[in-house]
């Protein structure tokens, strides 16, 4: 079934019996980075690599809606992204927001359900009532929960969830020894949805970057020099049968 995906020479791979069906991730997770790197590279402004990556991430969205993935999160833009210059930010803004006028009615079409984490209360207000529509307008549907990552950091999410918790401390409805992991969890951006299995890191660089840093624990890693705008549907496919053929323990001993 996944033979569509491979057209290029030399890329193809026998997918139909490499790729477990019992065996695929329930969450991936993707820091969409190397835009600005790849347009240099062309000798073309940033934005120009910040616009390609938009459509590697419609194709993106499409193969793992094909795929029956559960879950897929992208990194689309953190809480330092700020400090970039302004103009570049005001097009990443307004890039989320056409992403949103253009894609809404096809994902919904699609049964996918979107969602945005990170702090969306600082986004422009125009941007908050676009976000807001796309998560009310998609809530039910029962396919792929896309989140998007936008003014998101992994440190920012934990100081929320331990905020969270400390306001029903102060309120008596816990003691400080009833904090656990658990409720830690069930105070994150993601408290209903499994950890991410496999993160994918395109562009050559070997880091986190500020993502998913409490449910990344145990997750895979796929690294890879790709620039973001030039991963295509092949090279996630190659990450999911990268993943299915390690072992993971989870700190413990394979029986």
């Amino acid at each position: 079934m996944w033979e569509k995906w491979f057209n290029k020479k030399n890329e193809k791979i026998a997918t139909e019996n490499i790729v477990e069906q019992g065996n695929l991730p329930q969450h991936v997770a993707i820091i969409m980075d190397g835009n600005g790197r790849w347009a240099k590279r062309k000798g073309l402004p940033r934005t120009f690599g910040h616009r390609a990556g938009v459509e590697s991430l419609r194709h993106i969205v499409t193969t793992a809606v094909n795929m029956n993935l559960k879950v897929l999160t992208t990194y689309a833009f953190s809480t330092e992204n700020w400090k970039r210059p302004e103009d570049e930010v005001n097009l990443l803004m307004r890039l989320f927001s056409e992403y949103l006028e253009s894609e809404i009615d096809e994902l919904h079409q699609k049964n996918v359900q979107i969602r945005f984490i990170g702090k969306i209360d600082e986004l422009a207000t125009a941007l908050q009532q676009k976000v807001e529509k796309a998560q009310i307008h998609t809530a039910n549907n029962t396919g792929l929960v896309f989140n998007l990552a936008v003014n998101y950091g992994g440190r920012a999410e934990i100081v929320r969830s331990v905020q969270m918790i400390g306001e029903k401390v102060a309120r008596g409805e816990i003691l400080p020894g009833d904090i656990s992991e658990k409720s830690i969890m069930e105070n994150l951006y993601t408290a209903s949805l499994p950890d991410p299995d496999l993160i994918i890191r395109p562009s050559g660089d070997f880091r986190i970057s500020n993502f998913l840093l409490w449910q990344s624990a145990y997750a895979e890693f796929w690294f890879t020099d790709i620039y973001w705008p030039d991963f295509k549907p092949d090279h996630f496919l190659q990450a999911i049968v990268d993943y299915q053929k390690r072992e993971r323990r989870f700190g413990g001993l394979k029986k």
